[in-house]
């Protein structure tokens, strides 16, 4: 069958189409993005903006159009933080379900751990171990821990690139003195959440998701044109050779480097921070990057629904 995944995040919407079927590989059959960069458009009081929701309308459509014209069987639409967050999501979900048609969930932060977490277990396999997967999104980071491909543990802490860019972070490249109190604001709020993976324990670390997988491209992984399955690692040490330079680059700057979305380039810095004091703080000297992330978990998800009715 042929499946549509509408993909509404803190900085693209995102429409992946593919063809599968319960036990077999999902095969990409279409994508196509639309940045948004929602997580910015949410105002002082809260909301997402008007001009944010006229966007998300557009864009939803556009997707439904595209879906329709690929002849998907079934388009699962969800959202992520910047909708999750935004205090008028409710009424912003109704225009989107009244003016295009598309059904928009909004998922829980643990709800996408547990997804990716999927996504990473289908792709590394059960000779994999127990797994502790890490995902730095725009507005959240999503840790999960398990033996089985539903994790033990499932978090979500509050420290994604683009929400911390925003609100922790001043100037462009930002000042030292603003970069030390995101490390130890990050230190803070990972603590806890640290404590409870480490106790659960781990036989092998994965990382996935954009921020994750540029990161380890500016470190030396090979680029997108080598495929998916090429193996990719990022090292602590090569996280903090980047770190280094990163640090005192504008955004601008950043966007010309091979692997760096001009659209994210200004939360690189953010999202390096976070990396590094996870890395740290859980003792990981090395993580694998793994091409599946939630997208693909949530295509998994519907398949063994579509199998047990």
């Amino acid at each position: 069958m042929r499946l549509g995944v509408l993909d509404v995040g803190s900085n693209t919407v995102h429409l992946l189409v593919v063809d599968a079927h319960h036990g077999a590989h999902p095969w990409p059959a279409h994508s196509q993005k639309a940045e948004l960069r929602l997580a910015e458009k949410i105002g002082t009081n809260g909301e997402l903006t008007k001009a944010g929701a006229d966007s998300l309308v557009a864009a939803c459509a556009e997707a439904r159009d595209a879906a329709s014209a690929l002849e998907t069987d079934d388009l699962l639409a969800f959202a992520t933080s910047a909708v999750r967050d935004a205090k008028n999501s409710a009424r912003v979900l109704r225009r989107v379900r009244e003016e295009t048609g598309v059904d928009l969930q909004v998922l829980s932060g643990e709800a996408e751990a547990i997804m990716t977490f999927l996504a990473v277990r289908r792709w590394f396999g059960w000779s994999a171990g127990r797994l502790l997967v890490m995902d730095i999104g725009g507005g959240s980071l999503e840790l999960a821990t398990g033996i089985d491909e539903e994790p033990d543990v499932a978090l979500s802490v509050p420290l994604g690139a683009g929400r911390l860019t925003r609100e922790r972070l001043d100037g462009d490249p930002p000042a030292r003195a603003s970069v030390e109190a995101l490390c130890e604001y990050a230190e803070a709020e990972i603590a806890r959440p640290a404590k409870r993976l480490m106790e659960a324990g781990w036989d092998r670390p994965v990382a996935t998701s954009k921020t994750f997988r540029t990161l380890a491209r500016l470190a030396g992984a090979a680029p997108s044109s080598a495929g998916p399955r090429a193996p990719r690692k990022l090292t602590r040490v090569g996280l903090h050779q980047v770190l280094s330079f990163i640090r005192r680059m504008p955004s601008a700057a950043l966007a010309e480097i091979d692997g760096v979305s001009p659209g994210r380039a200004h939360q690189i810095l953010a999202g390096a921070v976070v990396a590094e004091v996870t890395m740290r703080t859980l003792g990981i000297d090395e993580v694998e990057i793994c091409p599946w992330a939630l997208r693909e978990g949530v295509i998994l998800r519907r398949l063994e629904v579509l199998e047990s009715s």
